[in-house]
Formats: C-alpha cells, sequence, structure tokens
C-alpha cells in the first residue's frame, strides 16, 4: 500500500478497500500565501524543499539560500499577488475539488486537503483524519504529471508526516493521472469553451497554445518523465478534435539555469510572427486557478500578445470545480480502489 507504484497489477486485480466504510479522500497540493504578509514565509518554505532546489553545496546552505532568496524575491512577488485579490485562491479551489469528488464518491468518503508549502499541512490533515475516525484514504496529488519536484515531494512529504502523527492509516497513493481519459475530457471542454469566445470564422484557425510549468532542464537529462507525461496529455486532448494547429510552451521560468524549452513566450512570438488569426492559451499543468494563470496568464501574456500585435488572446478556462473534472477524479479514485490503476 504505502510505497506502491501507480502501475496497473499484472494478475487479476484485487479492491484495495471498501467505499463502505469511512474513507478519507486527501487532495495533495502546492499551497499558496493566505495574505501578503505570508509570501515571503510562504516562498521560504518552497525554497527550503532540496527536492525543488538542490545545491551544490549540499543540505547544510539550504536554509540560508531559502532564507536570502525569499527575502529577495517576496516583494516583486507581492505585488504580483496584490494582482490577483492578495492570496492565493488554490487552497480554496482544492477544497472544493475535495468537497465535489467526495459528493460523488458517497456519503462515506470525507475531504481533506494537504498543502506542501503552506497550511493546512499534511501533519494537520493527518490529525483531523485521526480524530474523525479516518482509518483508510485514498492519497490524490493533484498534479497529474509526475516529477519528483512536485508530486514526489508533496508524497515523500505525506509518507513521511504519516509515519509520525498517524503510522496505523491505511493508504494508497495516486501519484499520476496525465493519461486519464476523464482527464482528458474535462480539458477538451474547456477547450471548446475557450473556442467559443472566438468568431465562427476564424476559430477552426486559431492555434492552441499548450503552457505547462517549467522546470529546470537538469530534471529531464535526469530520467524525469514529466515532459513525456505533458506531451501524453497534449496528444490524448488533440485526439478529441479535428486537426487543427496546436503548441507546447513552458511558464514560470525563474532563476538563472537552464530550463525547458520553448518559453510560451517565445511561442506567442512565434504565432505573432506567423500571423496567426488569435491564440487560445490552454493551462495545461495546472488544475485550477492560481497565480500561474490568474496573474501570469491573464496579464503578463496578454500584455505581451497585445504587444507583438496578436489579434486576439483568450485564455481557456481552468478545471476548477467544473461537475465533469470532479467526475472524473471520483471515477479515477474509484478505478485506484477496484485495482484498475
Amino acid at each position: 500500500m504505502r510505497g506502491e507504484n501507480n502501475q496497473p497489477p499484472a494478475a487479476s486485480p484485487q479492491p484495495l478497500f471498501s467505499l463502505e466504510k469511512p474513507t478519507g479522500l486527501v487532495l495533495l497540493n502546492m499551497g499558496g500565501p493566505d495574505s501578503l504578509r505570508a509570501v515571503r514565509p510562504f516562498l521560504y518554505n518552497l525554497f527550503s524543499d532540496r527536492e525543488l532546489i538542490q545545491l551544490p553545496a549540499g543540505a547544510l546552505l539550504q536554509k540560508p539560500f531559502a532564507w536570502l532568496i525569499s527575502r529577495i524575491r517576496a516583494p516583486k512577488v507581492r505585488v504580483n499577488y496584490a494582482m490577483i485579490g492578495g492570496r492565493s485562491p488554490l487552497l480554496e479551489w482544492t477544497e472544493k475539488q475535495a468537497q465535489g469528488a467526495a459528493r460523488e464518491l458517497g456519503e462515506q468518503v470525507s475531504p481533506y486537503v494537504a498543502m506542501r508549502y503552506w497550511q493546512p499541512r499534511a501533519e494537520e490533515c493527518l490529525q483531523s483524519m485521526k480524530r474523525d475516525g479516518i482509518e483508510q484514504a485514498v492519497v490524490l496529488s493533484m498534479y497529474p504529471h509526475y516529477t519528483s519536484a512536485t508530486t514526489g515531494s508533496s508524497v515523500k512529504d505525506f509518507e513521511a508526516a504519516a509515519a509520525r502523527v498517524y503510522p496505523e492509516l491505511k493508504y494508497t497513493l495516486i501519484r499520476e493521472w496525465y493519461d486519464w481519459p476523464g482527464y482528458l475530457d474535462a480539458l477538451a471542454n474547456r477547450i471548446r469553451e475557450g473556442l467559443d469566445k472566438f468568431h465562427e470564422l476564424v476559430r477552426d484557425e486559431v492555434p492552441i497554445l499548450f503552457s505547462a510549468h517549467a522546470l529546470p532542464q537538469k530534471f529531464i537529462d535526469e530520467g524525469d518523465p514529466y515532459l513525456d507525461h505533458v506531451l501524453s496529455t497534449v496528444r490524448g486532448v488533440m485526439e478529441r478534435f479535428e486537426e487543427r494547429p496546436w503548441k507546447l510552451g513552458f511558464q514560470s521560468r525563474t532563476g538563472p539555469v537552464q530550463w525547458m524549452e520553448p518559453d510560451t513566450l517565445e511561442v506567442l512570438d512565434q504565432l505573432g510572427a506567423e500571423k496567426a488569426p488569435g491564440v487560445l492559451i490552454v493551462p495545461i499543468s495546472f488544475v485550477s486557478d492560481h497565480i500561474e494563470t490568474l496573474q501570469e496568464i491573464d496579464f503578463e501574456f496578454r500584455l505581451h500578445a497585445e504587444a507583438i500585435g496578436l489579434p486576439r488572446f483568450e485564455r481557456a478556462p481552468s478545471l476548477n470545480d467544473n461537475t465533469d473534472f470532479l467526475q472524473a477524479l471520483a471515477a479515477l479514485v474509484r478505478s485506484r480502489l477496484d485495482g484498475e490503476r
């Protein structure tokens, strides 16, 4: 159960446990500052994570580095969060997703959330389940595409907390679901909603620009499956459309390291040079609205598109708590418990 990989079994599957007993549904996510004052401590937690950033000098300098870089970056990041209301909406959306998926699964399923870099942390989530008498749980990473920097870090954090706080808990992990049909269907539905914003005379010619969160290229070179997972999602989604143009870019690159390419801004430049009639940008590694969609895409990328002369810039709605997405999450959990995934 603990530590198992997320691969289909070779033998006839056996149910892991039944939803007829009280069951926790735990969604793992990154977290975000709940106020402008929380920005710097949030960044400190983020940069303290050696799964995300590994300094050549080793763990000894990780905390001093996190203190310094969070102090340097906090003023600019506060400005960005001020543009979207002064806080991250990620917790609110993740709670709605947990509640909605739990409703789909039945009255015996209770929703919980564990954030990696802000409250509620895994320890708090586990303490709540223990108080509530929950003895079994499904733990679902809200990063569809596996990378050690996000899912890997969140899973390790949860496992370590469970061993300390609630070692008796029986739980199973869903680490990746980039090719889950319901997820691909929900993404395709959001793209259709985005395309409906364009006039029917140009709609079929508007390119789709998928934008995923970038990783340092080092992760990919060392065998991290993130890029393969992202590409699999894009291809799975585009199979749900008749042939049309699409591109893939990577956003949120910071720091003096080599990042995955191309940058989403560079792809926008290319579309501008090609005189595209517009662009529909699709956030693909984000399952709800937060700073990367509401500020980086909706403000920075939109202004860039206008500056280079793209006639129309639209973003596909995020998955958030759309019914089709909640049903997809519930079906994914059922499949896992049935031993099919």
